[in-house]
């Protein structure tokens, strides 16, 4: 999972030394779009008051950062173009993303384009079904608890941007994982489960559109691999994460 932190910076530039602010920086930005350790970036200006500018930067972690980027000759160029604005500077801050999260309801969820619960528990209940009489996967899963499908349609729920529901009543991401742990999965065995699921979701009557099933598709693929790596010789469980919020991706939810 990730360690990601979120760098703000925030400045006071007078109008008129804005427009050479954003010349500055929109060359001082391909050293940022050059560095591996930077996930993306982004300079907004206040819509109030135009003196105004954050600079959001998604590192990917603080040391990364601090110990990668800020010791690189990639920064030194950075600085040449910025130095000008550093005295406008008002906060200069690393910022951690808490489990207070989601999206609003102008793009509806992977979960309520779905269908909600309801529609995930008939496709755990459908999977399930079929994974027990399944000769691959059916010996990995003999020992599976009654509950066991309505615990992953809870997951798979909140994964998608419904209810924390898994997290309040069993535990967050590293829960999930531990479950996978010593369990040797093959990738035999991931690739059928993928193939069963997908094909549940079509007997569970899930949508049918290449966007839900593009995004659905590929969080099958992410969980099913984290899955094998978590379940290999010496594998430990890993720290307590947030579950992860899967969304649209590239290809957002088609609307006539």
């Amino acid at each position: 999972m990730t360690t990601q932190t979120v760098e703000y910076i925030r400045y006071h530039i007078p109008e008129d030394r804005s427009a050479q602010f954003l010349a500055a920086y929109t060359r001082a930005a391909r050293q940022l779009a050059a560095s591996p350790h930077c996930v993306s970036y982004e300079l907004a200006r206040c819509e109030e008051d135009f003196e105004h500018f954050v600079l959001r930067i998604v590192w990917t972690s603080t040391e990364d950062h601090v110990e990668g980027f800020r010791t690189s000759g990639r920064f030194r160029d950075f600085l040449a173009e910025i130095r000008p604005y550093v005295g406008d500077i008002q906060e200069m801050r690393h910022y951690k993303p808490t489990t207070v999260r989601g999206t609003g309801s102008a793009e509806p969820t992977l979960y309520a384009w779905a269908g909600g619960a309801e529609a995930l528990t008939r496709l755990t209940t459908v999977f399930y079904a079929e994974v027990l009489k399944d000769d691959l996967l059916g010996p990995l899963f003999a020992d599976l608890p009654a509950e066991h499908a309505e615990h992953v349609a809870r997951w798979l729920g909140e994964v998608f941007g419904g209810p924390a529901a898994y997290t309040e009543q069993h535990g967050g991401h590293s829960h999930m994982v531990a479950k996978h742990i010593g369990k040797g999965i093959t990738e035999p065995q991931r690739r059928r489960w993928v193939a069963l699921i997908q094909d549940a979701a079509d007997e569970a009557g899930l949508p049918t559109d290449p966007a839900f099933r593009s995004a659905f598709s590929a969080y099958v693929e992410w969980g099913t691999r984290l899955a094998v790596h978590f379940s290999a010789p010496g594998a430990s469980r890993p720290p307590e994460q947030p579950v992860p919020l899967w969304t649209w991706g590239a290809a957002p939810p088609y609307r006539r």
